[in-house]
């Protein structure tokens, strides 16, 4: 088994041959992607409870959800108690540097976090819209409704950052200072996806109900509750081939007229970063941001 140094740390890297997507990209070329990434995809981890996606064969093996520390991790890997949906406590990761990120993409996950940080669970800092297209609907109607949602939470003060959630739809997340009841936000997340199914009928859909989602973008507002996570900006997908979650630009949304002008993998990620840097920094900075509209 290998072993490299990260920034002072040896870490033993497991199977790195070990083709892991089905376009063959392989666990080393996934290591190597956060290894050289991780500036940009650390800010959205810090501070924050993490759970992961695992898919140690690859999508087609099997997955499985964790959200406790696994076993084995280092002792110098962050971890912090959190409340759990049902009652008490549990402990989760807490990826606070290059190493520990390093350490936990060696699992082989999908990185999710909630919309608060590891010391306030009851307070959110962020708001996230979640825009899944029902077939025959795709991204570009997700666009369209991005757009809808965004001039929306503009009047009321609100600056909305898109990304693709590296499968079929959107993500918009929207800075909040200060922080506001987790509650609180997902009242007011609802109130606007009613208020955007109203004013897009036939195009958007504020209910989980599939037989109504065929042809229309459901905007999931439920990702707001305490209990739910959020596929963090940056993270890779257990998809065919390894597409990210990556920040976009209005001009892109407002642009899109085709599916595939919308979905990245690791290999763009490089030019895009380049190009236009960190387009979710405003996240962490909280540049944007605002206090939470009371809801209705």
């Amino acid at each position: 088994m290998p072993v490299v140094t990260v920034e002072g740390r040896r870490l033993p890297l497991s199977n790195l041959d070990k083709v892991i997507h089905p376009d063959g990209t392989t666990k080393g070329e996934l290591l190597h992607y956060y290894a050289v990434h991780g500036s940009v995809l650390l800010p959205h981890l810090a501070d924050r409870p993490l759970s992961l996606l695992r898919y140690p064969d690859g999508p087609d093996g099997g997955t499985f959800f964790t959200k406790n520390v696994p076993p084995g991790t280092p002792d110098w890997v962050n971890t912090a108690e959190v409340p759990r949906s049902g009652g008490g406590t549990q402990r989760q990761l807490v990826v606070a540097d290059l190493p520990a990120l390093v350490w936990a993409a060696n699992l082989v996950a999908e990185f999710h976090t909630p919309q608060w940080r590891a010391a306030d669970p009851a307070m959110a800092d962020r708001l996230v819209l979640d825009l899944d297209p029902g077939a025959p609907a795709t991204v570009v109607q997700c666009c369209e409704v991005a757009r809808w949602l965004r001039d929306r939470l503009a009047a009321d003060g609100l600056t909305a950052y898109p990304k693709t959630s590296g499968a079929k739809g959107l993500h918009l997340l929207c800075p909040l200072r200060p922080t506001a009841p987790s509650g609180a936000v997902s009242a007011y997340a609802r109130a606007l996806a009613e208020e955007a199914t109203a004013a897009l009928p036939g195009l958007a859909i504020a209910t989980m109900a599939k037989r109504l989602r065929p042809g229309r973008v459901f905007i999931d507002h439920s990702q707001n509750a305490a209990r739910k996570t959020t596929a963090t900006p940056y993270t890779l997908r257990a998809r065919a081939a390894p597409f990210v979650s990556a920040p976009v630009t209005w001009e892109e949304v407002e642009e899109c007229a085709d599916p595939g002008r919308l979905a990245f993998t690791l290999t763009d990620l490089p030019a895009r970063l380049e190009r236009h840097g960190d387009l979710m920094s405003g996240l962490g900075t909280g540049r944007g941001a605002a206090p939470l509209p009371a809801a209705g």
